[in-house]
Formats: C-alpha cells, structure tokens, sequence
C-alpha cells in the first residue's frame, strides 16, 4: 500500500516538474492572487483524483483479501458451574486451656514432680509447698477428736438410759462436732499446699524451682498447655452476620508450618463490637499431631455463598458505559471463524480472585469474547482466532 502512495506522489511531482511550473514556494513569494488560487485548485483536484484511485485500491484489496482488517479475538463458552465465595481473614491460634500455675498458699516449695514436656492428667500433682506447722495441728486435733468421740458415745448411751444430764450430753456433741469441722479445716488448708493439675495436658515450662518461696496468687510456678482443644479467633464484620453463622465450612492455613486444613464455625458472637462494626467467630482447629501452638497466625477463608449454577467471566473483559453499565461482547451471525461482536449489558454479582459471578444478561453457551474483548466495537466483524470449552 505504501508502495501504491509514493509512485502516485512521484507522477504527480514528475508531471509538475516538467511543465516547468513554479513551486509553491515561488508562487507563494510572488504575492500573485491569481496564479496562487489556480495552483490551488489544480492541487485540489489532484488530491480527489488520488482519493478516488485510493478508493479504488482499498475495494480492489478488500475484495482479494477481506479479513485484513477484521481484529483478531479468543472466545470461551458460558457455562453453568459451581461457585462457592469465600470470606478472607486473618486470626491467631488460642486455647481456653494455657494458663500459669500459681500457689493458693504461702510457703516453701517442697518438693516440683513434673518437667517440661512432660504430659499430665487432670488431678496429677504437680509440686507441694510446706504447710508450715499445719499437719502437725491436725495430728493434735485428731487425738482431741478421738477422745471427744468416746466421751460424746458414753454419754449417749448414758442418755439413753436416761442416766445423767442432757447438759453434759450436748456438751460432749458439741465439742466433738466442733474438733471434726476443725479437723476438715486444717485438711482443706492443706491441699492447697499440694499442687494438682486443674487440666490435662503437657507441662510447658517450670518457671521455679525447688526450695523457692511463694507467695498465694503471685509466684508462677509453671505453664500447663492443652494442645487438644485449640480454635482460631477473628473479628468478622457485621455486613456477613447473615451469611457467616455456626457450622459454615472454614479453609485454615499456617503460613510458617506450610500447612492447611478444613473446619468449621463452632460459635458465633452475639455482640456487635461498636468500635470497629464487628463480631467475633470461633473456629475449631484439629491438632492431632500437636504441631498448632497457641498464638500462631492463620489466614482464613470462610465460605459465605455458594451459588451452584453460576456463570463466570473474567474480569478483565468487562467495560463500563457512561451510564455506569457493565457489558461484555458476545458472538452472533458466526460462520467458521467469521463472526459479528454484540454488545450485551450483565450484571455482576460476587468476585473470586480474578473471576465475578453474572447475574444477569448472558445465557448458558453464549460465546463471550476474551483476548481483544477491550479492543472490538458492537456490530464489528471479527475472527476468531481459538474458542475455549469455558472461562476455567
């Protein structure tokens, strides 16, 4: 074609030059009205005679080779799959079962029966602390308390036989009762003086060490960890509080042990938090093999809508109008790989990674363009270059 423009170009100079007409820059400088005008026209009518033969030459090549300017496009078929939306967050691993173990009593620690690592059961002792004195009290109590039983039992059966006075007898019960109740006092106190395990589960750490003194409520002595009973807590806004609700199904990952697995929604709350417009879920986390440790971070994804014949697309071939409308081209008139593109206006619903849901505007097995979506106009011819089975 540009071969075609340069030999017209070069006759049209070739005939200029051997008239030994003046240029255009000669005529120009003469300031001749006339001659300036009639070099005008001459060139004007040269210009629609070289248009016409263009014309000419554009039908001619359009007739031999008719797909030269049809642009080139990739189409995939519209078909119904199943489409399950999830909600991302991220949380932290925790257990209701972590806690540090403190004295309920004041003293010496006697004697620690435990290391770390080691698993417990709930009840196990743990570590003992000295009862300052107290077992040596209870000793005391329990011969008064022998003593008081069989005088309260003589003086029973004396009452009995309605020999002596109800005084002594009352007497003789009451301080009987009085030395029991003493003696499950002191017992009380002293099994705070012996550390038990209020859990099952493995001793994390031993904070002191045999022969320390401690305090009631302030000297920790070790970490008690359950590793069985672990869930992942998060905050999850208020617009999905109809959608996300117990037993929905929960896809966790642990980036740093490179590890995913599947749950679901034990709980969910029923407060909404005002400072941030959320609620908070529990989602329970499998730990079999025990390598989940409290505090580990977790991306989530929650399935929060599944529609099971659902159309995706791309969304990168979506266009908007002035009007705010999305539309996509589809194929109408095909014959081969000849076709016309037809604009449609759809409805978008939810969106997956590179992919939205439509909800309206296209039909099962409509052909939608794909590669050179962006570059077509509506009623424009077009060939297809591949057409896919679906947008998967």
């Amino acid at each position: 074609m540009k071969n075609i423009y340069s030999l017209l170009l070069i006759s049209l100079f070739v005939a200029c030059t051997n008239g030994k007409e003046q240029s255009v820059e000669e005529l120009i400088a003469s300031d001749d009205a006339v001659a300036i005008q009639k070099k005008k026209d001459e060139l004007v009518n040269q210009q629609q005679a070289l248009a016409v033969q263009i014309k000419q030459l554009d039908n001619k090549l359009q007739s031999i080779s008719p797909d030269r300017n049809v642009p080139l496009i990739t189409t995939f078929l519209a078909q119904p799959k199943e489409f399950k939306h999830y909600l991302e967050l991220q949380g932290s691993v925790e257990t209701k079962q972590n806690i540090v173990i403190t004295p309920e009593t004041g003293g010496i620690i006697t004697n620690i029966y435990v290391k770390e690592g080691q698993n417990v059961i709930k009840g196990q002792l743990l570590a003992s602390i000295d009862d300052g004195g107290l077992s040596q009290q209870k000793a005391q109590l329990e011969i008064q308390a022998d003593l008081a039983k069989t005088t309260f039992e003589r003086q029973k059966r004396l009452w009995d036989q309605k020999i002596g006075s109800e005084i002594q007898y009352l007497q003789a019960k009451s301080q009987y009762e009085g030395l029991q109740k003493s003696i499950a006092q002191i017992n009380q106190q002293l099994s705070k003086n012996s550390v038990r395990a209020p859990f099952s589960g493995i001793i994390d750490d031993v904070i002191t060490e045999q022969g320390n003194v401690a305090a009631p409520g302030q000297t920790p002595l070790m970490r008690l960890v359950n590793l069985s009973d672990m869930y992942i807590k998060t905050d999850v806004p208020e617009s999905y509080i109809t959608s996300i609700n117990k037993g929905k199904e929960v896809e966790i990952d642990f980036p740093v042990l490179g590890k995913s697995i599947t749950s679901k929604i034990r709980q969910t709350g029923n407060f909404i938090n005002p400072a941030n417009r959320t609620f908070d879920v529990e989602i329970a986390v499998p730990n079999k093999d025990r390598s989940i440790k409290p505090n580990l971070t977790a991306r989530l994804k929650i399935n929060d809508y599944v529609n099971e014949n659902a159309i995706l697309i791309p969304q990168s071939i979506i266009s908007e109008n002035a009007e705010g409308q999305q539309y996509v081209y589809i194929l109408t008139e095909k014959n081969g790989d000849i076709a016309t593109a037809k604009r449609v206006i759809i409805k978008t619903g939810r969106t997956q990674q590179d992919n939205i849901e439509v909800l309206a505007g296209l039909e099962e097995n409509a052909e939608i363009i794909k590669e050179g979506a962006r570059s077509v106009k509506d009623g424009q011819t077009v060939k297809i270059l591949e057409s896919e089975n679906s947008n998967a």
